[in-house]
């Protein structure tokens, strides 16, 4: 096992001469600002690699290689991001990397309601609480049936926890929430996060799943023949 350490590349706060300060010898990283609609460049691979290489890393784990929203969704333009991502895992394999990180998440990812939760170390940790992300849901973006998806008991909850929330909080959950991937520089607005979620109006979890499942059976035989493994 090679102790590792998550880091989101320049923008993130923690520098790689800190990281090195734990002990840990291998860096889990991307290139968080490329976008999904073309291979990651093989200038960009090399230029991170080296960078933590030089601070006396392995780089041992990309976390993570989005996935399109057209490949979620199995569209008509699925087809021609799974190509990308092929191309990604072949120039990320030719760079050394063995292990490559996914996320079928539905349009966001990744979220958390609470990027600063204050632990009893006085440390700070993410955090994530259904009622607040209820509260989010049902009141403030107001998703159409929204309260469908939920047991009524934390609707009512999430209900009574935002008659407790200032303007102002309403705006940092919301913050927190559609903050988009770490180490990206984009960020989702309300309208984003609207648009995205009719087009999945009428997607069910059964068709999500086989689109998850047509997905890992165009790439696995890729990451394989190239000595890959998907996580």
């Amino acid at each position: 096992m090679l102790q590792s350490w998550r880091w989101f590349g320049e923008h993130d706060p923690i520098s790689l001469n800190q990281i090195f300060q734990t002990g840990v010898k291998g860096i889990v990283s991307a290139l968080h600002a490329c976008e999904k609609n073309k291979p990651w460049p093989e200038s960009l691979i090399h230029e991170l690699k080296q960078n933590i290489e030089a601070n006396g890393f392995k780089w041992t784990v990309v976390e993570s290689v989005p996935v399109h929203e057209a490949i979620k969704l199995n569209n008509a333009d699925a087809p021609y991001y799974i190509e990308i991502y092929k191309e990604t895992i072949r120039r990320l394999a030719r760079a050394g990397i063995k292990t490559i990180c996914y996320n079928f998440m539905p349009i966001i990812d990744w979220t958390r309601t609470d990027l600063l939760y204050e632990l009893p170390t006085g440390g700070s940790a993410l955090r994530f609480d259904m009622v607040q992300f209820i509260c989010y849901d049902v009141c403030i973006l107001k998703r159409k049936n929204a309260t469908n998806n939920y047991p009524e008991g934390l609707v009512l909850k999430a209900k009574e926890y935002f008659k407790t929330l200032s303007n102002s909080e309403q705006l940092l959950l919301e913050k927190n929430i559609i903050a988009g991937l770490p180490g990206a520089d984009f960020s989702f607005s309300r309208d984003d996060v609207i648009g995205l979620i009719m087009q999945y109006d009428g997607v069910s979890e059964a068709q999500l799943r086989r689109n998850l499942v047509s997905f890992l059976k165009e790439i696995i035989p890729v990451a394989k023949a190239v000595g890959v493994n998907i996580a």
